[in-house]
């Protein structure tokens, strides 16, 4: 039998988005940092979007359309290209779901042209991850020398003056955090295994992009040492119910075009499930009632992850359709989670809310009455 060819699941975002990139650099005239792929007013343009250029892609000229990439602030986007451009390290701060990795993502990728560079920061992670380990066997036969060491993504990023991401650097455990001080302060690592070359020094270009859930700081918090060279910004939780449908509405498009899944997902059906999101995240419904509010982020990335398994439901279990009914059935798992209590949270809102609502909406109707048969 014949089998489908292999295809990677995701793409880096220099891979995915790089006509864009490319057709930034061709009309790109301003002064760059050493070894930006862009100049900071090019970056923006990427993450911000709403451009559209004339570009020579291989050896025909196309029509590339600059999509938004970021919907949070513009002066946010701007505070973190300028930190990035200096001396401090960036470290963006935020609810779990709130886009914090997906910028630094694309901030990487426009910068440098490598958003792959990355140390995933867990309970886990050792100073060598950070710094650089030894190929054992080699070590014992030959003895340290610089073709056994293997380097960090922190020490290639130093090395070729691009940007390190490190991810939940606040789940780290003290001490490997503050193997970072000395990276930042000094823009070297050392290495005391080799005398006669135990020093790589950072060239131009070289940062650091860090991310940190604001629910996991208490975890393990950041030294005074160390707070002092990152410059922090804070992601907040998408305030404009508008731009949240928007932004869950392109990036079910996006996973359902990834997943070849046809399913339609109409407007109202995105607009009932973001204002479900919002009302038990605020504990206050639109019209000002106060609910309880669940224990868990209702991030905007949960909404979309309701909406793509809503979207799978349709299509595998009925006729492509999303409807209200595959909103129900799959928002529980995204709620109640380590709380079981967060249960009681969404059958008083079916109770309160949903069910007033379905005496003039029939999209609520479906809703409230699914909702109850999933709960019980």
């Amino acid at each position: 039998m014949a089998t489908k060819k292999s295809v990677q699941l995701r793409e880096p975002a220099e891979v995915q988005y790089k006509h864009q990139l490319e057709a930034l650099k061709q009309h790109d005239k301003d002064d760059k940092p050493a070894n930006w792929l862009l100049s900071p007013r090019a970056v923006l343009s990427y993450i911000l979007g709403g451009q559209t250029l004339e570009a020579k892609i291989g050896r025909k000229k196309v029509t590339v359309e600059i999509n938004r990439k970021f919907f949070g602030d513009r002066s946010l986007v701007e505070k973190a290209i300028v930190t990035l451009a200096s001396e401090r390290a960036l470290l963006l701060v935020g609810e779990p779901g709130t886009g914090k990795s997906w910028l630094s993502e694309h901030l990487a990728a426009a910068i440098t042209g490598n958003s792959t560079l990355t140390i995933q920061g867990t309970a886990g992670t050792t100073e060598e991850h950070i710094k650089y380990s030894w190929n054992i066997a080699r070590v014992i036969a030959e003895g340290p020398n610089d073709t056994n060491l293997i380097p960090s993504p922190t020490m290639q990023a130093m090395q070729n003056g691009t940007l390190l991401r490190f991810e939940e650097v606040t789940r780290c455990v003290p001490d490997v955090q503050d193997s970072l001080v000395s990276i930042l302060s000094d823009k070297a690592i050392a290495i005391p295994e080799l005398p006669d070359h135990n020093m790589i020094w950072a060239k131009s270009g070289f940062n650091i992009i860090a991310t940190a859930n604001s629910r996991d700081q208490g975890v393990n918090d950041l030294s005074a040492a160390l707070k002092r060279r990152f410059n922090y910004i804070y992601i907040p939780i998408i305030a404009d119910k508008a731009t949240e449908i928007r932004i869950i509405k392109e990036r079910s498009s996006e996973l359902m075009q990834r997943y070849h899944i046809p399913a339609k997902l109409p407007g109202p059906v995105i607009d009932l499930l973001a204002t479900v999101f919002r009302e038990i995240r605020s504990g206050v419904t639109s019209d000002g009632t106060s609910i309880k509010q669940a224990s868990t982020t209702l991030s905007t990335a949960e909404a979309i992850a309701v909406a793509l398994e809503s979207a799978l439901s349709a299509q595998y279990f009925g006729d492509g359709l999303v409807t209200p009914e595959h909103i129900a059935q799959n928002l529980a798992g995204s709620i109640v989670k380590e709380d079981r209590d967060d249960l009681k949270v969404l059958k008083e809102y079916n109770a309160l809310v949903a069910k007033k609502r379905a005496m003039t909406n029939s999209e609520w109707q479906v809703f409230h009455h699914a909702m109850i048969a999933a709960l019980n």
